[in-house]
Parts: structure tokens; C-alpha cells; sequence
């Protein structure tokens, strides 16, 4: 039976596995207490599992880590203190404004943030982009149905810059609002939730294997089925006022915690 975020890995096989590469404990739980974090971030621990999530993915210490569209930051209040000292951390987003987030934290916290570079994702001739070959890992948090939106299907296309950009043997970890298979007519491109089986024919298309996925950020009572989606469970709130404690009392959306690596 599973148990929820205290299940930290469910471990699927197809031939061998690779094994985790265990981060450190010390170091992690460090930075996720870091002074530097914002409160109303910190409250949001309990439904992310920062430090279950980043064991999972075997996020170390000394690693080039690059985190794909990392918005307002929340992995980067931990990922820049943790990687600080020993490690490479790249804040990837579509633009200047799409960054402007983490560039303000490293401003105002320079020992937590000043050694993190900025590059463009998805970077188009001449951009500011992750090196080929140069990353240990990849992370993007709850972006893949970004990229589905509109009329246009950029997927493909993310997958394929985030394979190229790890090193053979290299880590992608993906967390993403979950769709179970048998959901009818719930759409993809509008929900904000995808299927396991939708990520895993990009990933397997651009040339990664699944490695793991993990439990960690699942949730039974998210029920898939919101007329404005995703954002309509904490902390978006799309429907305001309107049956607020029940979706509070939800909580955040059901996500799969998937784990990707590039062949070596």
C-alpha cells in the first residue's frame, strides 16, 4: 500500500536501473532552512517535499544543475545555497522578464545567489545558452504543460535542448501536475495536468530512458476535474472566494515525479 510522501521512490525497471546518486543530507537540509527563503515559500514544503524531490533525483552538492524556468524562484531559494559552494547552478528561462525573479534574489542575497548563471530556454540562434554536454542535471518543476498551451506544441522541442544540454549518464528530473490515463475528455492543453504516458513519449523521443519515479508528490484527493484546471488548488486559487476551503482543504495538485537519464 502505498503511503504517500513517505514512499520516496517507486522504482521501475526496464533492464537495470541506474543507481541514485544520494545527495547530501547536511548540505540539503541546510539550504532548504536557509534564512534567505521567503515564509510563504517555506509553508509550501509540506506539498513539494523539497528534500525528499531532490534526494530522489540525486541532486549533489558539486553538481551542474540547470533549472528550467524557474519563474518566482521557489527551487532557486534552495538550489543557489545548496550548490553555492561547490557546484553550478543555471536559471534558464524564456527571457530577461522570465528570469527577473531569480535575478532579483541574487541582488539581494549575493552569497546565497551570486554564482548563478543565466541562460535562455529554449535558446534560438545566438542565445545566452547551457553549454552542451555540461550539465549533471536537468530539473524543470510543473513547466511541461507550459509548453503544450496554445497552438503551437513545443514539447518536443524542450525535450530535445534538455537532452542536449546533460552530460552522457546525466539526470532530468521532472515533476508535473498529474492526469491519470482514464480521464476522459480532460485536455491536456487546457487543463494544466498531463499524462505520465504523454511525458514519457517526449522524453523517449528525444532520447532519454526512465530511470524512476517516486510517489513523493502525489495526491489522492485532487480529484483532475476543475473547469479552470490545475490553478484552481492552492496556491492559484482561480476561482477566488468560490469553494476556497474545499480546494485549501485539498491542497496542491497531484503530481508525478518522474526520473529521466541520457544514455551514456
Amino acid at each position: 500500500m502505498r503511503s504517500g510522501p513517505a514512499l520516496l521512490a517507486l522504482v521501475l525497471t526496464a533492464g537495470s536501473v541506474a543507481a541514485a546518486r544520494p545527495a547530501s543530507s547536511p548540505a540539503l537540509m541546510a539550504a532548504v532552512k536557509a534564512s534567505t527563503r521567503s515564509p510563504a515559500n517555506v509553508a509550501r514544503d509540506r506539498y513539494r517535499h523539497p528534500v525528499e524531490t531532490l534526494r530522489f533525483f540525486g541532486v549533489k552538492p558539486t553538481d551542474t544543475v540547470v533549472e528550467i524556468w524557474p519563474s518566482g524562484g521557489w527551487y532557486t531559494e534552495i538550489l543557489g545555497p545548496y550548490l553555492a559552494g561547490h557546484g553550478t547552478l543555471y536559471a534558464a528561462g524564456p527571457d530577461d522578464k522570465g528570469l527577473a525573479a531569480v535575478k532579483a534574489k541574487q541582488s539581494a542575497a549575493p552569497s546565497a545567489y551570486g554564482s548563478v548563471r543565466f541562460a535562455t530556454f529554449p535558446a534560438g540562434p545566438g542565445a545566452t545558452s547551457v553549454p552542451a554536454g555540461s550539465a549533471d542535471v536537468v530539473l524543470t518543476f510543473r513547466n511541461v504543460h507550459n509548453w503544450r498551451f496554445g497552438a503551437t506544441d513545443r514539447t518536443q522541442a524542450a525535450f530535445d535542448q534538455m537532452f542536449a544540454m546533460l552530460k552522457p549518464g546525466g539526470t532530468l528530473g521532472v515533476v508535473e501536475h498529474h492526469l491519470p490515463e482514464a480521464s476522459g475528455t480532460i485536455e491536456e492543453a487546457r487543463s494544466g495536468y498531463m499524462k505520465r504516458s504523454s511525458v514519457l513519449a517526449y522524453a523517449t523521443k528525444a532520447g532519454f530512458r526512465l530511470a524512476g519515479e517516486s510517489a513523493i508528490n502525489s495526491n489522492p484527493k485532487d480529484t483532475h476535474d476543475y473547469p479552470k484546471g490545475c490553478v484552481t488548488l492552492p496556491p492559484g486559487f482561480a476561482d477566488g472566494d468560490h469553494d476556497r476551503a474545499r480546494y485549501a482543504a485539498i491542497g496542491e495538485s497531484d503530481r508525478m515525479t518522474l526520473k529521466f537519464m541520457k544514455p551514456k
